[in-house]
């Protein structure tokens, strides 16, 4: 708000002092023409089963780390194994579905070139599916946390699964560091 000072003379001819007090413009930056950003929910409705994968292959990178490290404790030697496979799991799929990570972690050009070659939903269903079968291998010995891994990893491979059977192209999440939906609706 400005307070403006007002001295001009009146209808009656009297010279009254007045303060009025007028907001001021403020620039709208809604009148400039922005790019459109899209809100996760908003990427969740457009129903594209590649966004769907992405966010359940970050799932399982998180359920990955912690059921690796928790079973890595059983002090069982096929499991331990097993544990150390999720994890490489977590960390493969850390390259994978967040582009932005390759950019900027150092990692030699060889690894660079394989997490390169995973770029369609079919490809990324592959390797989700050789995941999962590799972790519910381990039930096959002892029923574990791993399955846990195993059944989101599954998940992630069935919606890249459908998203290549749908015909959609893949396209990552903005939110982690890919072009978005939005630039495939414009």
């Amino acid at each position: 708000m400005v307070h403006v000072f007002d001295d001009t003379n009146d209808t009656n001819g009297s010279s009254e002092a007045t303060i009025n007090t007028l907001p001021l413009r403020k620039r709208n930056r809604g009148d400039e023409p922005r790019p459109s950003k899209m809100t996760i929910l908003e990427e969740f409705q457009t129903r594209n089963f590649s966004i769907y994968g992405q966010w359940t292959g970050v799932l399982s990178i998180v359920i990955c780390f912690a059921v690796g490290i928790a079973n890595i404790f059983l002090f069982h030697l096929v499991i331990l194994a097993f544990s150390i496979l999720c994890i490489c799991s977590g960390f493969i799929i850390i390259f994978i579905e967040i582009p932005l990570l390759l950019r900027i972690c150092p990692t030699s050009s060889k690894f660079d070139a394989l997490i390169r070659r995973v770029t369609t939903n079919y490809m990324r269903a592959a390797v989700y599916l050789v995941m999962s079968v590799i972790q519910w291998a381990s039930a096959s010995l002892k029923w574990t946390s791993l399955i846990a891994a195993a059944t989101t990893l599954l998940f992630a491979a069935i919606f890249y699964a459908l998203a290549g059977l749908r015909g959609q192209d893949f396209v990552g999440s903005k939110t982690l560091g890919g072009q978005g939906v939005a630039q495939m609706i414009v």
